[in-house]
């Protein structure tokens, strides 16, 4: 027998077997020194006789320049199966010592406290409004989910499982909720609380929600400037705030919010609104209605509320001013849709409304381009009408 070898030369004579629990129950000769049997398979995977009568499986190895000798365990106390699995994963690791590993994220805090200590650091690169609404989206629709689950073990599964509960009514929350999850896991991840891209709501699909597009008719422009009319002297700011955003197409934020400084016709300069800095044009009506409005003394705000130190709130008054003019499925925000309509009927190119609602990207203000088809094949059918009663045809 030659033993000298830490790692068994194939072309060496010496003892080979195929090391499984038969052979290890055998009663193999005793020596008065102990001898090594390899196994045929698996290279550096051994059975040591001891002349005492034990036998021992064992794995050779070589690690960082040196060879070792591990011993994993009697025969009779750990089956062959087992100790060729051990030999196989030491062989392996050995094998790639040295090589670059994943990064292992061994101990986290749980959703919960991640939130509780990080939100305020996300917080800081989102305007107020925005950080509101997402704490919301944390606290109404994540933290029932995700809440008690370690930051490290957020899974994909566990997205979408969350993802299939909201079918249904909670299909929008999901979709104004999701970002807020991506958001706070990439945060993690730039901590190292979790392995660099693995964030699992990346590529997570949305519920696709049929846009919700209200245009006002002239019928219902009537309507809405009559009751303006009769509500003008109980409600002189409101009314102002609703003619200034159908005269602009304004946002409603950017209108309640309007400070005296921001007002220099014939715009408005905005320091700050959804898409950042920003002009909004005045026409001859809305610099009237401007005009109008007397400058309280010490207050910078165009539309105070009745302290003079906060914004005016026209939402509860709109829900109730909507149903006097049995308009109720009509949203503050349809009077910027209902102003591009309008400007898109009387020719103004798309660039030009992208221009007056502030729109950053032009891919935004293309979704009124069917409003211009529609009414290009309205024109179209009235010529053929005419044409076709020209000719004497009935149509």
């Amino acid at each position: 027998m030659s033993d000298g070898h830490m790692v068994p030369m194939r072309r060496k004579a010496g003892r080979r077997a195929f090391l499984d629990g038969n052979f290890a129950r055998r009663k193999l000769p005793l020596k008065t020194n102990e001898y090594c049997i390899w196994d045929t398979e698996l290279a550096g995977f051994g059975l040591r006789v001891r002349p005492t009568g034990n036998y021992f499986w064992f794995v050779r190895l070589r690690h960082r320049g040196k060879h070792r000798r591990i011993t994993l365990g009697k025969t009779d106390e750990l089956n062959a199966v087992l100790a060729r699995a051990q030999a196989r994963r030491l062989l392996a690791e050995a094998a790639l010592d040295g090589l670059p590993k994943r990064v292992v994220v061994k101990s986290t805090p749980t959703m919960n406290d991640f939130v509780a200590t990080h939100f305020d650091d996300l917080a800081r690169v989102w305007k107020p409004s925005t950080s509101k609404r997402n704490a919301n989206a944390w606290r109404i629709d994540l933290a029932e989910h995700f809440g008690e689950v370690l930051v490290a073990d957020v899974s994909k599964a566990e997205v979408v499982r969350w993802r299939d509960a909201c079918a249904g009514e909670k299909e929008a929350r999901f979709n104004r909720a999701v970002p807020v999850l991506a958001a706070l896991l990439k945060y993690a991840e730039a901590l190292r609380m979790r392995r660099k891209g693995s964030n699992p709501c990346r590529g997570m699909p949305r519920y696709k929600r049929q846009a919700m597009e209200r245009y006002l008719t002239p019928r219902e422009y009537a309507r809405i400037g009559a009751e303006l009319r009769a509500c003008e002297n109980e409600a002189p700011e409101q009314v102002a705030i609703i003619r200034v955003l159908l005269y602009t197409g304004a946002r409603r934020s950017e209108i309640e919010k309007l400070r005296w400084d921001w007002v220099k016709p014939p715009r408005l300069v905005l320091p700050d609104s959804k898409t950042g800095p920003k002009f909004i044009w005045l026409n001859s009506q809305a610099l009237t209605v401007l005009e109008g409005i007397e400058q309280r003394r010490d207050c910078p705000f165009v539309f105070p509320d009745r302290t003079g130190t906060k914004p005016i709130n026209v939402g509860m008054w709109w829900s109730k001013f909507r149903r006097r003019c049995a308009l109720p499925d009509v949203r503050i925000h349809d009077l910027r849709h209902s102003f591009a309509s309008t400007a898109i009927m009387d020719d103004v190119p798309l660039a030009t409304i992208g221009k007056l609602l502030g729109h950053v990207l032009p891919e935004t203000t293309a979704k009124y381009a069917h409003l211009a088809d529609a009414f290009v094949a309205d024109a179209a059918q009235r010529v053929s009408g005419s044409l076709a009663s020209a000719i004497g045809l009935r149509i």
